[in-house]
Formats: C-alpha cells, sequence, structure tokens
C-alpha cells in the first residue's frame, strides 16, 4: 500500500482526488495539505510514498515547495497536478526535481496512472509532456526564456514576476536582498528583459501568472 499526501489548497479537489484513489486496493491517502507550509511539517513528521501538489497555493506556492521538499526529504517523489498546462511549467519543475507533471484537465484514469508511476519509483512522463521533450531536443533554440533558467533563478523569477520586492523574496528565500540582486541580473540578462514590469508582462502573456 503506497501513502499520498494530497497537496492543495482547495478542499474540494483534495476530496475529489481521495476519493478517485479509495477506489485503488494499492493507494491510499494518508495525509491532506491546504498549504505549502503545512505540507512541509506533514513531510516531516511523516512518511509517505509520494506528494500530488499544486502549483498555486497561499503562504508557499508549489514552486518554493517543490524545492524545499527537495532538502527536507530528497527521496520523496513529487507529483505536480496543476490548473496550468504542460507547455507552461512542466519542463522547468521536471528540471527542478518533481517526477511528473500533469494537467488537473487529465482523465482520473491517466491520473491514476502517474501516481502509481510515481509512488513505485518511476519517472511519468505524460503523452503532453513528452511531446515537449521532444520539441527541446529537435529544436532547442526554440526553448521558452523562462525554461533557460536555473531552480533558484526560476523561483526568484516567478516571486519577482508576482511583484513581490528584494527585501520579500530574500525574507521568504533565507537570502540576502545582495544576492536576490544578483539573480534578478542574470534573470534580467538570461531573457533579455530590463525591468520587473517586463517580467510580469512576460509571466502574464505566458500564463505563468494570472
Amino acid at each position: 500500500m503506497k501513502n499520498v499526501l494530497l497537496v492543495d489548497d482547495h478542499s474540494i479537489v483534495r476530496q475529489g482526488l481521495k476519493n478517485l484513489i479509495a477506489l485503488e486496493a494499492d493507494l491510499t491517502v494518508t495525509g491532506e495539505a491546504g498549504s505549502g507550509l503545512e505540507a512541509i511539517k506533514m513531510v516531516r513528521a511523516n512518511q509517505y510514498d509520494i506528494v500530488v501538489l499544486d502549483i498555486s497555493m497561499p503562504d508557499k506556492n508549489g514552486v518554493d515547495t517543490l524545492h524545499d521538499l527537495k532538502h527536507v526529504a530528497p527521496s520523496l517523489p513529487v507529483l505536480i497536478l496543476s490548473g496550468y498546462g504542460e507547455s507552461q511549467y512542466a519542463l522547468n519543475l521536471i528540471r527542478n526535481g518533481c517526477k511528473g507533471y500533469l494537467s488537473k484537465d487529465a482523465d482520473s484514469d491517466e491520473i491514476i496512472k502517474a501516481i502509481r508511476t510515481i509512488a513505485n519509483g518511476k519517472r511519468y512522463i505524460s503523452a503532453e509532456l513528452a511531446e515537449l521533450m521532444s520539441e527541446q531536443l529537435s529544436h532547442p533554440s526554440e526553448k521558452q526564456l523562462h525554461e533557460t533558467l536555473s531552480d533558484r533563478e526560476f523561483q526568484v523569477f516567478f516571486k519577482l514576476s508576482s511583484g513581490l520586492s528584494a527585501t520579500e523574496i530574500g525574507e521568504e528565500l533565507n537570502i540576502s536582498v545582495k544576492t536576490v540582486s544578483t539573480y534578478r541580473s542574470r534573470i534580467l540578462e538570461k531573457m533579455s528583459l530590463k525591468t520587473n514590469a517586463d517580467l510580469t508582462y512576460y509571466a502574464i502573456k505566458n500564463g505563468l501568472i494570472t
């Protein structure tokens, strides 16, 4: 029996997933969290075989939560189940440590297949993600600008584009304002942008924030 931790700020989504997983003999939901901070606390205190994680959450978004989980429980696999499509986040988050990425629009059978595959120690690549990866290999110069960012750069980019100041980002990530400024400079250079407003516009245009 594989133990599943569901992390989503919408209780109706968690309940729907819980009902779906309850139909499976080899999977069981043994934890639910409504925020990233709650998820980190639960992982510190309990044993899980997989985390099913949303991106858009209060207090600590899924990008930050994934980053923290890599340090708290490096061997714990994560499936991102998000309202955002694969083309927006999947490649970045796969590169940054998650074992699979699915849109919440995916069929229930595929969601269960992904959870089971990842809980058993394998990576799950959806048809959409496989196509994205194939396109990137075939045309590496055509990857989106945010896909060129490192793990921490993507984290800082996400926060800058959401309107957080360097001081706020430094406090959230436990790094100095100077370090945030260094990351900001790298991000702007890699993405050929000039201001935080440009980052926000890019993120909205590409559906990374709403």
